[in-house]
């Protein structure tokens, strides 16, 4: 891929469940989408948003703990993003952490392109105080996740525990990417999943990072 080329995209996807829009640079920089969902002033009062010389990150789902998660994402990955949902979490948090994960897996494969002149493979440990993950990932265009993070409580927020690998694997399967997370070890949930999301980041940043050629990282000449 050429090093001129901008790795962005934009995604609506709206369902009877959930309205989601996502503007994403892999590359950082400043995005923006046509329309907030929200009013003005409830997106000022966003609590995941991150502005600074090379990134803009704005989260809004409804979810606290997926916003931070996301967030954590985005920043370490060094992609600029605004994610925003609308979803029917008076239900429960199901429709609408699936469904952002899936939306954003969309907006990765989108922005990626074709899987050339980038390095393909990454992997990263990240710390958080007592906790440490592993992630290994592959631009391999075969989607595929193995999630381990032996997480114990219920709820960390208005996020269910069980929520956060599924939303791991929906956003690899959306992507089609490989992605092998790992916690190793860890007393505190809320550590697990953030330093989880946190190695995975930079896992990704790594293997997106881009070569200098044309090349397709592949023995079949194709991914």
């Amino acid at each position: 891929m050429s090093s001129t080329v901008a790795r962005e995209a934009t995604i609506i996807r709206n369902t009877n469940e959930t309205k989601i829009q996502i503007a994403l640079s892999l590359d950082g920089g400043s995005v923006q989408l046509e329309k907030s969902l929200f009013p003005k002033a409830e997106a000022a009062s966003e609590h995941a948003a991150q502005n600074s010389s090379s990134q803009q990150i704005s989260v809004n789902t409804g979810i606290g703990f997926l916003d931070h998660m996301l967030h954590a994402l985005c920043k370490h990955s060094g992609w600029s993003a605004i994610i925003e949902c609308i979803g029917d979490t008076y239900i429960d948090d199901h429709h609408t952490a699936e469904d952002v994960a899936i939306a954003l897996g969309m907006a990765f494969k989108k922005a990626m392109g074709s899987v050339r002149g980038v390095k393909r493979f990454g992997y990263a440990y990240a710390p958080l105080d007592e906790a440490l993950s592993r992630s290994v990932v592959d631009l391999s265009n075969r989607p595929h996740a193995v999630v381990e993070l032996g997480l114990k409580r219920e709820m960390i927020g208005q996020l269910s525990c069980e929520m956060i690998p599924h939303v791991i694997h929906s956003f690899a399967t959306s992507a089609y990417i490989t992605l092998h997370v790992d916690c190793i070890r860890g007393d505190n949930d809320h550590h697990r999943a953030e330093s989880a999301f946190k190695s995975m980041a930079l896992a990704i940043k790594e293997a997106i990072s881009r070569t200098g050629t044309d090349e397709v990282p592949s023995t079949k000449g194709v991914l």
